[in-house]
């Protein structure tokens, strides 16, 4: 009851900053999931084929990536972290503004990277300052964060669906000269004419394509829509800016008192911790540092080597999990129009958002279960869940019925096993070392990683392929996360030495003076 008292007050006094970082999560969740549904019509209005549209998704990752790693340079003061967010949060409404106009896929791949970089900042930053707010309390307000990134990327498939072309553009005969593989099924008509490849991206043409001209005319209004629906998200973190007083128009403020009971919470003496066992590099307030920081070798130097395994494995989940997400995120749609499945365009269209709505459903749901099961837990149920739903798609991969339960139950399973497992990893590390940096970096080069190595199997072993790619994914990050709960006993076992050490001079300072 204590606990929950103090939480509340800690919200009550920390309102205006987490809405606003739950707020710029949304417009991340916005960007993270249009291109799934938007692929073929942004491939027509680009003309290029899916080998080539692929290097959008890689461009969009490798630089979602370098946010993360650059965003924790904005973390040393407030207003850093809140320009950084204005920034990033108005260059995605920018983003989507501009990409109508791309009609280069070296130029929408470019414009995706500054995407990438924008959303890798939000993501770093945000997470950031919601556990450095909350520490120990971090993992309810965690789900909530990235609920709101589900729900974002629940919208945009949305917005999108209305818009998308029904007829395909590319050619009618292109699987005339396709060739099958050890599985019946083959990709021919989503890459269009194999020779096609070999020529510049930006004087490929296709026959039967729509003009460039009118190419992606009707899908251009989504752009904006989502584009005018972000605005909000920038305007809120330029108010936090004012209210904070850290806009130069606005003078220093200074403190506010706090309600009687607000001040008798924050007067009360904190839980003390064993921090014997670490360097002093490592006590309180020398964590969360960004990555450059957290690579420097003093910040290493007495460390158990446990401590590294922990950020390493945990990394490890992130990197099959995310990639996992994003992979599945944008090439389901393509999987389902194809053989043999040959779902229509209109509702392959909502496979994505089914996902997101899953996702954003399961994120939802975990909001109070967070406050009763542990971290660990979640995160086991979660993994297992990812790998038997990919087995059952596996098995059943000619029925369209099974291919939305079972994108419904992947985005349950996904849903909250990055918040989770931040909030085990920060926990078991008693939020020292560079946790946060070290796994939303790990996600986001699973991201771009899984995402180009299954647009790259898909093209050559088939649609089949993408499923078994899941799989192998699932059993490696389960695989990943015994080590990591092999590493934490370990670490804990470490962590313990020191005290029962100090307990036992303790007590024989105590006999002697008997």
């Amino acid at each position: 009851m204590g606990c929950d008292v103090r939480v509340s007050g800690l919200l009550r006094r920390n309102l205006q900053p987490t809405l606003t970082y739950w707020s710029v999560f949304f417009s991340f969740g916005l960007c993270i999931a249009f291109l799934g549904p938007t692929l073929l019509d942004l491939r027509c209005q680009t003309h290029s084929s899916l080998p080539q549209i692929s290097w959008v998704f890689f461009s969009q990752q490798l630089c979602l990536l370098l946010g993360s790693a650059l965003g924790g340079v904005f973390k040393r003061t407030l207003a850093q972290s809140l320009w950084a967010l204005f920034t990033s949060s108005l260059a995605i409404s920018l983003v989507f503004a501009a990409i109508p106009f791309c009609r280069d896929v070296k130029v929408l791949a470019a414009v995706m990277a500054l995407a990438g970089l924008a959303m890798g900042c939000i993501d770093t930053v945000a997470n950031m300052q919601l556990v450095r707010i909350y520490q120990k309390d971090s993992a309810v307000f965690l789900q909530v964060l990235h609920f709101f990134v589900g729900f974002g990327a629940l919208l945009s498939p949305l917005i999108a669906d209305p818009f998308l072309s029904e007829a395909n553009c590319l050619p009618a005969n292109s699987t005339a000269n396709a060739t099958t593989h050890s599985h019946p099924l083959h990709i021919a008509r989503v890459l269009g004419h194999r020779h096609a490849e070999a020529q510049p991206w930006s004087n490929q043409t296709f026959p039967g394509m729509p003009p460039q001209d009118g190419a992606g005319t009707r899908v251009s209004y989504a752009f904006w829509i989502m584009a005018l629906i972000n605005l909000p998200v920038p305007m809120a973190v330029l108010y936090l800016l004012s209210k904070e007083r850290l806009l130069t128009c606005c003078p220093q403020r200074s403190p506010l008192l706090l309600p009687a009971d607000e001040l008798a919470l924050e007067t009360q003496p904190p839980e003390k911790e064993d921090t014997s066992s670490l360097p002093p590099k490592f006590q309180p307030n020398a964590g969360h540092e960004d990555l450059f920081s957290c690579c420097q070798r003093r910040n290493f130097k007495g460390a158990p080597y446990s401590f590294f395994a922990i950020h390493i494995t945990a990394a490890l989940v992130l990197f099959m999990t995310d990639g996992m997400t994003g992979a599945y995120s944008a090439f389901v749609y393509s999987y389902a129009v194809e053989k043999p499945l040959s779902v229509g365009h209109k509702v392959a269209g909502y496979l994505p958002s089914l996902f997101w709505g899953f996702i954003t459903l399961g994120r939802l749901i975990s909001i109070p279960i967070s406050s009763r099961v542990k971290p660990a837990t979640m995160v086991f149920v979660n993994v297992i869940g990812v790998v038997v739903t990919f087995l059952v798609l596996l098995v059943f991969s000619y029925n369209v019925i099974f291919l939305f339960v079972g994108t419904a139950s992947l985005g349950l399973f996904l849903s909250s096993t990055f918040p989770s497992l931040l909030a085990y990893t920060e926990d078991i590390l008693q939020y020292k070392g560079c946790a946060t940096t070290v796994l939303v970096t790990g996600a986001g080069i699973g991201e771009m990683v899984l995402q180009m190595l299954v647009g790259s199997v898909f093209q050559a072993r088939g649609s089949y392929s993408f499923l078994v790619c899941g799989v192998i994914f699932g059993c490696l990050a389960f695989t990943f996360y015994i080590l990591l709960l092999f590493f934490h006993r370990m670490h804990s076992g470490l962590s313990s030495v020191p005290t029962q050490d100090k307990a036992l001079g303790m007590e024989s300072l105590e006999c002697y003076q008997r």
